[in-house]
């Protein structure tokens, strides 16, 4: 009697018929559901963490900014480093195909090829430096998630100096017996450590690239042919 009662007053309070069964939700969709969740993540996360800062930031904080549940950004990314890491790919993407497009055209010496390489990476990062400074310090952050991937772990600016370098040697400003790979990360780490001066001084893009611009001359000084 309880029962039929209880089973009565939901019919009742749903309109007299009783609840439908839920309906399965396509694959196509889920994917699209998915996709635009994560869409909304990185762009609430790429606000805050240029806002506030990326130690300041919480995941519940990304949640609300996107409109989303703390369950749902856990779904998607396994931690707030992996967030990070997508925010700056997206960004590096653009950086990137703009380099591929400039550097096969540029001309002069090696050294000034370099300079406007760098000078080209300063005046895109000083649009967002915090972003860029939490991105720089993940790179010493040894508890990101394995899908992570930090400042040095992208590859493709090692490649494009490499590519510059290569053509160093063919017209004949590179010694060709130097090992590449160490003026690469010569060049990386002084462009890296050149940071601290738009953390600690709030140094512009024409400050940084001024300092680049006299180290690449010195790094120059030790692959100049002998």
């Amino acid at each position: 009697m309880g029962s039929s009662s209880s089973t009565i007053d939901r019919d009742d309070a749903a309109g007299g018929l009783p609840d439908a069964p839920p309906q399965p939700v396509a694959a196509g969709a889920r994917q699209t559901q998915k996709e635009a969740t994560r869409g909304r993540v990185i762009d609430a996360a790429r606000e805050l963490f240029d806002t506030q800062g990326y130690q300041a930031t919480t995941i519940r904080e990304i949640a609300r900014h996107a409109g989303v549940s703390v369950g749902s950004v856990f779904t998607t990314f396994a931690a707030k480093g992996e967030i990070l890491s997508q925010v700056m790919q997206d960004r590096l993407d653009g950086l990137y195909a703009e380099l591929d497009r400039v550097m096969p055209h540029l001309r002069g010496p090696t050294v000034e090829r370099l300079r406007t390489m760098f000078a080209i990476h300063f005046a895109f990062e000083v649009q967002h430096t915090r972003l860029f400074l939490a991105y720089i310090g993940t790179a010493y952050d040894w508890n990101l998630p394995a899908n992570a991937k930090p400042m040095g772990t992208n590859t493709r600016l090692q490649e494009i100096i490499y590519e510059c370098l290569a053509k160093g040697v063919a017209q004949g400003d590179v010694e060709p017996s130097i090992e590449r790979q160490e003026i690469v990360d010569l060049l990386m780490a002084a462009y890296f450590w050149i940071y601290r001066l738009a953390a600690w001084n709030a140094a512009d893009a024409a400050a940084m690239t001024a300092v680049m611009d006299r180290q690449i001359g010195l790094i120059a000084g030790g692959f100049a042919p002998r």
